[in-house]
């Protein structure tokens, strides 16, 4: 059975326009009838860095969890949004993105790899007295842009030393869409192969033109966990890269029916949402 996160705060982050509270709320509500495993909804961090997500707060108290398997996911980007995020009972994991790119990592939290990994001991130390998970996302973990060194040696290198940790729940990210079918393949067989008790997420940004060809190339290297947005919105706004997005949800769908693998979610409820994401996305994007 194949693991689905929907990210609607990764689509909404980067849009300047303002998404009015009541819409987010009403928009999440109901992708938390679809049966998503993980919804990744809202974020603890400078409203300065990312205005959209300033309200997560009202939308967490807001939303209803009592007829709803899904759990709830918000993303921090140092101790002091965790400890705000970890004091709301319907949060069930914090995310925090580690980036082994130096220049990304100091462009998205202010801080060296050193810096963010002791960022991660102290978050898992947070997460385990308030019994939730935590999440890192490895971005830039198919290369990066900024010519920093990349190899499978130093992603395994920074993976052994999360994992040593006790942190189960991690993702490579792809920030910026640089990762093709070969690598993509090749990366995702290595770490099965290393680290087959761990289901390593693939949150994959792409232009929609090479979304299903990579989604099929992680499928047949053995990933079981994606993380995926409606409609494809998104990406990162700190790496300001216009031409990619998330992996649509509905391609990743398409993808796993093509193939008859086994995925659970409600599809009445799904295309309802998908109606929905109009009055979030249609009427802001061009």
């Amino acid at each position: 059975m194949i693991r689905i996160t929907e990210c609607p705060r990764d689509a909404m982050q980067g849009i300047s326009v303002f998404i009015p509270t009541e819409k987010k709320i009403a928009y999440l509500q109901k992708l938390l009838s679809v049966g998503f495993s993980i919804l990744d909804m809202g974020s603890f961090v400078s409203p300065k860095a990312i205005p959209q997500m300033a309200d997560t707060a009202a939308v967490v108290e807001a939303l209803d969890m009592t007829t709803t398997t899904t759990k709830l996911l918000v993303i921090v980007a140092n101790t002091k949004g965790a400890e705000q995020a970890v004091q709301y009972d319907k949060i069930s994991y914090i995310g925090f993105p580690f980036s082994i790119s130096p220049t990304f990592q100091q462009k998205n939290t202010n801080a060296t790899l050193e810096e963010a990994f002791q960022r991660i001991i102290e978050l898992q130390n947070l997460v385990n007295q308030h019994n939730k998970q935590l999440q890192v996302y490895i971005s830039m973990a198919f290369g990066n842009p900024y010519q920093d060194a990349w190899s499978m040696d130093i992603l395994k290198y920074w993976l052994d030393k999360i994992i040593a940790l006790g942190i189960t729940n991690i993702a490579l990210a792809d920030t910026t869409g640089v990762a093709n079918e070969a690598s993509i393949q090749d990366i995702y067989t290595t770490i099965q192969q290393a680290y087959h008790s761990i289901p390593i997420t693939a949150h994959l940004h792409s232009t929609p033109d090479t979304a299903a060809d990579k989604i099929k190339a992680a499928i047949e290297a053995g990933c079981k966990s994606f993380d995926v947005a409606i409609k494809g919105f998104g990406g990162c706004p700190m790496a300001a890269h216009s031409l990619t997005g998330n992996i649509a949800t509905e391609k990743l769908i398409h993808v796993l029916e093509s193939k008859n693998i086994p995925y659970s979610l409600d599809k009445q409820a799904f295309e309802e949402a998908y109606d929905l994401s109009t009055t979030i996305f249609n009427t802001i994007i061009p």
